[in-house]
């Protein structure tokens, strides 16, 4: 990459010195919030229920709009996402903005549309970090991302970008590719990337535990690139879940995790969308509140990492004296919403 590793650091120091302060001094402030900036994806992933094929970018007023109300709230970080972010024309205005506010700001993409230019612009809005999706070599009817499509952006990105780059694969798309991942994590290695690795999820967010053989592959990727939060991660949460255990934990999805769905409405996460579906700019520290002391039932097979990790500073306090209010109206199974 482009500047020199040790001010990259340096930087990344100084913003999780900031990112702790205020995950450990205030209960009700979100630590992180996931924006759709569009639902529409260029590619057609099997596995995946986060996009469509036709749905415009969110209007650029609005996103600034949120950004400015989640800034309000004090949000730690913002990870915008979509669909397909780099669908979005002005997502490096929207960056920007969140910058300017002070937080930590990512995104998450497929990578088929990097391009130079757009890497520039990212970085001259003050981008600190993306995460690309790569889940094997070739592309098949459950992902189509891969590396082969891919490869010649880890390089752009190797040469050009000043933020931080993760590769993320899924271990548990299918059987015969479990391997890919290895040699996706290799080559994320050559080219001075971090890689992670997930466990899949079913339709609704719920565990599909791995077998022996992407078991294998899980420690093999994890030695190649080792990570400080996603071991934390793994013996937290991730090792029951790999082998089809449920975890006790409280989910503080609605208030230290929020997932803002391209309507504007905040919903618990990308799986079960639906509830509390309160428009962002009328969310306020009372619906944060309610949504820590929140239960929410279907916790203990969730294999969603980023809530994981948003949830795990308070592990020990603040109890969750409210019922799941999404429970009885689902006759005791939390499911997506219709057509969701």
């Amino acid at each position: 990459m482009s500047d020199h590793p040790i001010s990259r650091r340096l930087g990344s120091i100084a913003a999780g010195t900031r990112f702790l302060t205020r995950a450990l001094g205030s209960r009700y402030n979100p630590l992180l919030a996931q924006v759709v900036v569009t639902r529409r994806c260029n590619l057609a992933c099997g596995y995946c229920n986060e996009y469509d094929d036709f749905s415009p970018p969110v209007p650029s007023k609005d996103l600034l709009a949120w950004v400015d109300h989640l800034a309000a709230l004090n949000t730690a970080s913002i990870t915008f996402t979509g669909g397909e972010p780099l669908l979005h024309p002005e997502l490096d205005r929207v960056i920007r903005a969140a910058r300017d506010h002070g937080m930590i700001v990512t995104m998450i993409t497929n990578g088929f549309r990097l391009t130079r230019d757009w890497i520039d612009r990212l970085n001259a809005a003050g981008l600190q970090g993306m995460q690309i999706s790569i889940d094997n070599l070739k592309p098949d009817d459950v992902s189509m991302k891969s590396l082969s499509s891919v490869e010649r952006k880890l390089a752009l990105l190797s040469d050009h970008a000043q933020f931080k780059v993760n590769v993320n694969s899924v271990l548990g798309v299918s059987g015969e590719r479990t391997q890919d991942v290895v040699t996706v994590a290799e080559t994320a290695a050559k080219y001075g990337l971090q890689h992670s690795v997930g466990v899949l999820h079913d339709h609704s967010g719920m565990l599909k535990p791995l077998s022996p053989d992407q078991m294998h592959a899980y420690g093999q990727v994890t030695r190649i690139s080792p990570s400080v939060v996603h071991g934390l991660n793994y013996r937290l949460f991730q090792k029951n879940l790999m082998r089809g255990q449920p975890n006790d934990w409280k989910c503080r999805a609605g208030a230290r995790y929020l997932y803002v769905a391209e309507d504007g409405k905040v919903h618990w996460c990308s799986q079960q969308r639906g509830y509390p579906g309160i428009p962002l700019l009328d969310y306020t520290r009372d619906d944060i509140r309610r949504e820590f002391r929140t239960e929410k039932s279907c916790s203990s097979t969730c294999t969603l990492s980023c809530v994981h990790q948003m949830s795990m500073f308070d592990r020990y306090r603040g109890a969750q004296t409210i019922a799941d209010p999404t429970w009885a109206r689902s006759g005791g199974v939390v499911r997506p919403q219709p057509g969701m």
